[in-house]
Formats: C-alpha cells, structure tokens, sequence
C-alpha cells in the first residue's frame, strides 16, 4: 500500500449520493447481492445532493386518461425538438414502474380521497401527472432510498469527494481518486464499473438553487478522460427563485405547483406581464421562456427595487396555500414573508444542467467502463426539462445504470491503473496547500458567478460569449495561484479550490458550446439569433477534449422536427434497441 494513497478494490463505485446513485446502488445489489458496490459522497449518504431538495414532484403517467405518448410529446416540445429520443421514451415507459418502487420502498405520495395516487398540475404539461408529497417529494424519497440502501451490504462512503476519473492509458476507465474530505487522505479505487452521478454546476451563477457542494465535478472529471459531451450551452433557469437580499436563501426555488395551482406572476407595475410573452399558457408556459420573461421585465425597468418581480397565491386563500405547500410557506416565513397572505418576491435562478456527457439507454458512454446517469448525463431533456420530469430521470437512469453495470462486471475485467497515474492526480490536487499562491480563491469563485451571469446567463450574444471565454482563461490562471492554508483536515478553502476548478471547466465548456449554436432554442437565447434556425434540421452540440480546447461538432437530431401529433417515428425508436 502506498505511503501516498490508500487502495480500495470494488467491482461497481457509485460517485454521487443522490437519487442516481442510490437507485444505482439498490438495483445493482438486487441483480447480485455478492456484488462489492461503494457509493463515494462528497456530503452525507442520503442527506446532501439536490434530489433531496425536490419540492414539486414526479411526472409518471398513472391515470387512463393521460398516455406515454402525451408525455413523450410534451418532453420533446419542451426540449425543443433536440432530446435524444430513445432517452426521452426511457425515461416516460420507465416512471410509472419506478413509482411504485418506490411506493415499494416505503415513499408515501399524497393520495385522493377515493385512495388513489394525486397528481397536480405542471407547467408545459398537456395532462396532471405531477406526483407529489406535499412539497417535500425529495426529502420523501431520499429517506425511503437512503434507508434502503443502508440494509444492503453497499458500502457507503460519506465525505468522500472524487478528484479525477482512472484510467488504463487505452480509454478504458478503472475507478477513481477520492479524497476523504474530513483527514485529507487520498484514496485510489479501482473498479469494474463506475458510475459518475454527482449532479450538475449550477452553482456557477450568481443566483443560483442548487445545493452549495455542487460543482459540476463529474462533468468535469467525465470530459478530462475523453467522454463526449452534448449540447452543453443548455442550462435551465427555474422562474421564481426566492430573493431574500443577502440570504442564503436567495435563488431558492419556490416550487412550480405554486404557478400550476393558479399562481399570478406580475410586475412592479401590477401587470401579469405573462400576456406579452405566452397569452395562451400564461403563468403555466415552459420554464425556459417564464424565466426569460422575468429577467426581461426586471431588465426593461419594470422590476421591484432590488430586481425581483412578484409571485402571488394569496388568491388562492390561506388555508389552502398552507395546507398545499408548507414547505414553502415556512421558507418565505422564515425570511419575513407570507406566501399564503401576500405577493412574495421572486427572480429567475440557474437550476439545472440539461447538458452533459452522451450515453446510451444503458447509461454507457464511449468509453469503456464508464457509466453516467442523472444530471452529469445530457439528452433526455434536450434544451429545457420540464419541471417533475428531473427526480424521474434520475431514478429512472439510476436503475437502468444499476441493472447494466452489474451485467457488465459479470463479464468484464478491472481496467488496470498504475501507481504513476494516481500520484499525479494526488500531486495536482495537492497543489494549492503546498504554500507560495497570493489569490483568493473565494474573490474567484464570486468573479466567475458574475461573469457567468452577465455574460452566459438567460441572455446571450457572440461578442459577450467571445469576452467570456478569455475571462475565464485569465480566472483559470489566478486559479492556479490562489492561496489556501497549508492544512489536510477539513481545509474547507482547499475544498473550494477543488471546486473553483471543476466550475471553471464546465464553465468554459458552456460557453464554447454556446457559441457554437447560432440560434435561440429552448433555454439558449441569444439576443444576435432570437430564433430557432428553421433552415436546418434541429442539431446536438458535441464536444470532446482535444489537447487543452475541446473539438466541437453538430450532429443532426435523428426523427427531427417531430410535432406532438405526429408520434410515428418515436413508436419506431421504441423497437430498434
């Protein structure tokens, strides 16, 4: 064993604790119980992650009225036609069976009074599929998952972040490097199987929902090793994030039931400004394009003081918003306002990552050994998810990734790693502790929100994207001189430079993929091209690493232009696998 590093030899490691990993974790030991299965968590098995912070709720076609082709129709509109769509149809088939696993495990959903399952009303949605537990969802199913998996013999990692992918120098990866954040000891694993789910970098904003740990660290670390990325420009900005002045909570999503169930968004002149922007859907249009309205009228002038606009339910009355949401009651309580009485103040967050590494139904990648589900992951959603269809996805993808890794160590051998590659990956992340840096790396961090906000944020355009790509180059630079203590415990600022330079990765890939598409689509809009290119075929933009810029290419979406009336060439998808 090394003096460097500790080793630890598994058949599957799981990096990511939230609903991707866990449901991986549960399926994989289901298929094989003798199985050697570790879940690496930056945080707390169960506990950190952003599944945990759902809210709204789990798109699943339960009732005879509603139909997988409706919701398969309503997933490619809102993705605006670029979702892979052999993802798209996993993902609408595969929900229902996934609830009542859930259901299985112990997840108790709010119920109609005849005992069948409720399901409320979501925005973009032609039927009311959304399931729900009040507007806690996540918390409910992350307990029921975490304490399922604490039965099995999966062996839990917590506070263990991973630094870099491992790979056999042929493309074939073998585990990865993990630090124990709590002693600073690094530890090599190699492994049969891995599977990257440890969430999106949405965190690169200003205004932001996520979770705090979230980085982007396996998109990062998935596109160092060579994996193919897809349409990586497109990122979701929920509408009504809580502005709570300096809080914490700001950026903090009031959940889209609120707007489903009647909810009024208006300007700091009293206007339901939705009527300039979707008269038909209103407040129940996509999220991409509410968003986009908000951030217009708050820039047009037309926002409160501190740039927020309004979001109103007291119509609804009191007894029902406290009775309906009570955890969005208690949010807005604790930082003074009330939701169920009066206009509470909102603005668009950075949300969700609909871009990420390609994989197939199985949640392989190009390469070898590599499995990637949840948010890391990119397709399913195309160029806007649609709000309940992001807690599907990653269950309905970690269950598949479970059930295809455990097949695959059946019959695969470890991909070797050699001791060179781990003690260079041990030697970079040890870089800022070693003394000498003279740059705060949390003045960083701050410089990169903004420049992501202003510059590739709700509204794009070239010149802007052009300036933002040499900005984050500079950062990039003063990111390898920044100063952090000479400390391997708990060094929370050394964390943070792990951090700074998973989002500057992902960050700049953003931005170079956003370049690339010289059209506005879904949650991409570029004020130079406001519209879709309806003079080509819908496209992906893919990207793979090619010494220090990544190559970039369009791939025309197979099945395009589908309408939500014309479901032929999906039922064709659905028997070619």
């Amino acid at each position: 064993m090394s003096s460097v590093y500790d080793e630890l030899t598994l058949d599957i490691l799981i990096l990511g604790g939230g609903g991707a990993g866990l449901m991986a974790a549960l399926h994989a030991d289901a298929s094989d119980p003798s199985l050697k299965i570790g879940v690496a968590v930056k945080g707390t098995l169960g506990q950190s992650g952003c599944t945990r912070m759902v809210q709204g709720g789990y798109n699943a076609v339960l009732d005879p009225g509603d139909s997988l082709d409706k919701h398969f129709a309503d997933t490619i509109q809102g993705g605006g036609y670029i979702n892979d769509q052999k993802l798209a149809w996993n993902l609408v088939s595969d929900a229902p069976k996934l609830i009542a696993e859930l259901e299985r495990r112990g997840c108790y959903f709010d119920r109609t009074a005849d005992g069948r399952i409720y399901q409320k009303p979501f925005a973009g949605q032609s039927f009311d599929r959304t399931v729900n537990r009040g507007d806690l969802t996540g918390i409910e199913i992350m307990s029921r998952l975490k304490d399922s998996v604490l039965a099995t013999g999966v062996m839990p990692l917590d506070e263990h972040r991973a630094l870099s992918l491992l790979t056999d120098g042929d493309g074939r990866v073998g585990g990865a490097l993990l630090m124990d954040i709590r002693t600073g000891r690094f530890l090599a694993v190699n492994a049969t199987a891995t599977l990257v789910a440890t969430g999106g970098g949405a965190r690169m904003y200003r205004v932001a929902a996520p979770s705090l740990e979230k980085a982007g660290d396996g998109m990062a670390m998935c596109y160092r090793v060579g994996c193919v990325m897809r349409d990586m420009e497109m990122y979701q900005f929920h509408p009504t994030g809580l502005v709570a002045g300096a809080s914490v909570l700001t950026g903090s999503v009031l959940e889209e039931g609120l707007r489903g169930s009647g909810g009024l968004l208006t300007n700091a002149n009293g206007e339901r400004f939705m009527e300039r922007y979707d008269p038909e859907r209103m407040e129940r249009s996509t999220r991409d394009l509410v968003s986009r309205a908000g951030y217009m009228e708050i820039r047009a002038g037309r926002g409160a003081e501190d740039g927020a606009i309004f979001l109103d339910v007291s119509h609804l009355g009191a007894e029902y918003v406290e009775r309906s949401f009570p955890g969005m009651t208690d949010r807005c309580r604790e930082v003074g306002f009330d939701l169920a009485r009066e206009p509470v103040k909102v603005s668009p967050t950075s949300h969700f990552h609909m871009g990420g590494a390609r994989i197939d139904p199985s949640c392989r990648t190009n390469l070898d050994g590599l499995f990637v589900a949840g948010e890391d992951s990119g397709g399913v959603h195309g160029a806007n998810r649609l709000g309940g269809n992001g807690v599907a996805e990653s269950t309905v993808f970690g269950a598949r990734a479970g059930d295809a890794m455990a097949e695959y160590v059946r019959s695969a051998s470890r991909a070797p790693i050699s001791a060179n590659q781990v003690e260079a990956a041990v030697a970079d992340a040890l870089k800022p502790v070693s003394g000498g840096g003279d740059e705060d790396i949390y003045a960083i961090r701050s410089e990169i929100e903004d420049l992501m906000w202003d510059k590739v944020g709700l509204v794009r355009d070239g010149a802007g994207m052009q300036s933002a790509i040499e900005e984050l180059d500079a950062l990039a630079e003063r990111h390898q001189r920044a100063a952090v203590p000479e400390l391997r415990e708990y060094n929370l600022a050394w964390q943070e430079w792990l951090n700074v330079g998973s989002i500057l990765t992902v960050a700049r890939l953003t931005t170079v993929s956003a370049l690339a598409r010289d059209e506005s689509r879904g949650s991409h809009y570029r004020s130079d091209y406001p519209a879709p290119d309806e003079s080509t075929p819908p496209y992906n933009v893919l990207m793979q690493k090619d010494g220090d810029s990544p190559r970039v290419w369009n791939e025309d979406v197979r099945l395009t232009k589908m309408q939500p009336d014309d479901l032929g060439g999906p039922h064709e998808q659905r028997t070619s696998e």
